[in-house]
């Protein structure tokens, strides 16, 4: 090994002193960590835009990044959280949720209140009647409609697992206090009143006519 790497190690170490307040029982578990950061810093996606010169919108990229690890994540959790009703681990009991207090609504209806493409949303459909938890049947004034309501079986399942969706809401909201939670909640409403005008009124917008709408 050459006495050049040696100097890099020192220069780093000092680096890393400067940088960070020193703990009397700072340890190389410490340093590796801040090289690691240090690494991902210089080699993440914002700083390799940056060494092309493209525009960089910081803020709205962390933005984005920790609006879909939190998506991952509650997805994670709602399957851990709902074991015991598997055939409500996916997607199918928001949309038991949408329906419930509802008579009856179209299939399109359910899935744009759970702001889904179409084919995602008839899939979700099928499993939910193929375990008797939705039923279909023929629109009164209009036969060529499908309408769906929920079956005795689908109301008990989501009776029987509102108390284990709530503690996963309890759980997503993590240590936030009462008035982080009440901030949080009226940014993601503001958030998704832009996103379900987006949904709605521009479905066929290229992505430079959705951005002038900012």
């Amino acid at each position: 090994m050459n006495t050049d790497f040696f100097i890099q190690l020192l220069l780093q170490v000092k680096e890393f002193e400067q940088e960070v307040p020193i703990k009397a029982n700072a340890s190389v578990e410490d340093f590796r960590l801040w090289m690691n950061e240090k690494a991902y810093q210089n080699t993440n996606p914002t700083a390799l835009f940056k060494k092309k010169k493209k525009t960089v919108f910081d803020i709205e990229n962390e933005i984005a990044k920790q609006v879909i690890l939190l998506g991952r994540f509650s997805k994670q959790m709602i399957r851990r959280g709902l074991k015991d009703f598997p055939q409500l681990a996916n997607e199918e009991f928001t949309y038991l949720y949408r329906i419930i207090d509802e008579e009856s609504l179209t299939k399109m209806q359910l899935i744009e209140r759970n702001a889904h493409e179409k084919q995602t949303g008839i899939e979700i459909i099928k499993r939910l009647v193929k375990n008797l938890l939705l039923e279909e049947f023929p629109d009164k004034k209009d036969k060529r409609i499908t309408r769906l309501r929920v079956t005795q079986k689908g109301k008990s399942f989501f009776n029987e697992s509102v108390e284990d969706v709530t503690q996963i809401a309890r759980i997503l909201s993590a240590k936030l206090d009462e008035e982080e939670k009440k901030n949080l909640l009226s940014l993601l409403k503001k958030l998704n009143e832009f996103h379900f005008n987006v949904y709605h009124n521009h479905k066929d917008s290229s992505i430079d006519q959705i951005n002038e709408l900012i």
